[in-house]
């Protein structure tokens, strides 16, 4: 399971050995380092990778590498796992209160990023037989799950998952059991997540077996809560907090989906990142501002202010927005 921070302010009272991301400003560049635990959780199949912070100065710790050969190419390597390697289908849970325009807003945003100049860096990627990931990116449907927790353990988001999976075909509320699916639980301004959001994480991705298909899930929760921590500008280009900060974290986590959905696939061995890690917040040249906030990119009408990728070309691979 993928968790990263954002902020300087609490990396001081965190220890090694948990998992972080930090920033340094607005747009200002972090530095992950990452263990490898393999405690299965809930179902044998859900396995949790946790980003830990070096203190500043210190030295970071490195991730080991899994079983088998990992072949290195240009700063990021395979280990054999598989990759989406077809495209990916957004399928969007919605949990606790959130604001109609960032609904809309984020909706647009997984509907439009398929094949942008952007999304197909991922096209830098490829399966193990050397053919490069399709940059088809789908939006296939959106439900509203009525819970009222206001605040989840990783558990109860695996569960929440699994829950619309487990509904009858005619409920409105029924996702299919997609193994090309990414399941986004996004959570509104009342609702936390209790193993560290805001406070350790701003987001992750992780996967799990439910009626025998590969599940791949993601959790972002709205960076109303922590500003400071999980947005990178206050206000941003579509002057929504939510749409502005949740837009980079969903992409980051979206696209590491796509390259490393059982965490044995695409990342660096030295350091255990994985794509999107490579190059977070860090967002590359300007298109200009609003008004409202700085934007990087334009796709489905709207202005983003969206993280880069990584670009997996020689000579030694880049960051980059397209």
């Amino acid at each position: 399971m993928k968790k990263y921070l954002l902020s300087f302010a609490v990396m001081g009272a965190l220890a090694v050995g948990a998992g972080f991301l930090v920033m340094g400003g607005d747009g200002g560049s972090g530095k992950e380092n990452e263990s490898d635990d393999s405690t299965e959780v809930i179902e044998k199949s859900s396995h949790r990778r946790f980003d830990v912070p070096a203190p500043v100065g210190g030295a970071s710790t490195v991730a080991a590498a899994p079983t088998g050969q990992a072949v290195s190419q240009f700063g990021i390597q395979y280990h054999n796992g598989p990759v989406m390697a077809s495209g990916m289908n957004v399928y969007i849970i919605w949990y606790g209160t959130h604001l109609d325009n960032t609904k809309t807003n984020l909706k647009t945003l997984v509907a439009n990023i398929g094949n942008t100049p952007y999304w197909n860096i991922n096209k830098t990627y490829t399966t193990a037989g050397g053919v490069a990931l399709s940059g088809a990116v789908t939006f296939k449907k959106e439900v509203v799950n009525t819970g009222t927790a206001t605040s989840l353990s990783d558990a109860a988001i695996q569960n929440i998952v699994a829950a619309h999976l487990a509904l009858p075909s005619t409920n409105a509320n029924y996702l299919p059991r997609d193994v090309n699916g990414i399941y986004l639980v996004l959570t509104g301004t009342n609702v936390t997540a209790s193993s560290g959001f805001c406070t350790q994480y701003c987001g992750w991705h992780t996967h799990f077996s439910n009626g025998g298909i590969d599940i791949k899930y993601s959790f972002v929760g709205s960076v109303s809560r922590c500003p400071t921590s999980c947005a990178a500008q206050n206000p941003g280009p579509n002057n929504d907090l939510n749409t502005d900060g949740m837009a980079s974290i969903i992409a980051h986590e979206m696209e590491e989906t796509l390259t490393d959905p059982d965490l044995n696939a695409w990342w660096q061995t030295s350091t255990g990142m994985e794509n999107a890690d490579k190059c977070a917040w860090t967002f590359g040249s300007l298109l200009g501002g609003t008004g409202n906030g700085k934007y990087n990119m334009n796709f489905g009408g709207k202005n983003w202010y969206i993280q880069q990728n990584w670009k997996n070309v020689a000579p030694a691979g880049a960051c980059a927005k397209q």
